[in-house]
């Protein structure tokens, strides 16, 4: 059985999974009527939490420092700003500022976790 930390240092596991969440966080963001089952009642709360969970993927999908901390972020945050001008276009959705602001605290949070997970697991990040 794996530990902890080789499921962490596996990185196609965590592309994976970051794709996964990119095309499941689409379709909620994107269709006229998400599922009620996954709201958690309050929009701004969902964004902090779908971002957190994209930036923690990215964090450990990420092979170097550079693209832990200012591409995925900067990708991440592309795709939020993409998400609210594609919801603009569609007649049952709208687009609203707060949720890039929302976006951005969520990936900040999850970068952060994902840190302090490292940090905690004394994990070697970089590519050998």
């Amino acid at each position: 059985m794996k530990s902890l930390k080789d499921l962490l240092l596996a990185r196609r596991l965590w592309h994976a999974l970051l794709i996964l969440l990119l095309l499941v966080i689409s379709y909620l963001a994107l269709s006229p009527a998400p599922p009620k089952t996954l709201d958690s009642g309050w929009d701004k709360l969902n964004h902090l939490a779908a971002f957190g969970c994209l930036a923690f993927c990215a964090f450990y999908g990420a092979g170097h420092a550079r693209g832990r901390w200012l591409l995925a972020p900067l990708a991440l945050l592309g795709y939020g700003v993409l998400i609210e001008l594609l919801q603009a276009q569609l007649p049952q959705r709208s687009a609203d500022a707060a949720d890039v602001l929302a976006d951005s605290l969520g990936i900040a949070l999850g970068l952060l976790l994902a840190a302090a997970l490292s940090r905690l697991l004394r994990l070697p990040l970089t590519r050998s």
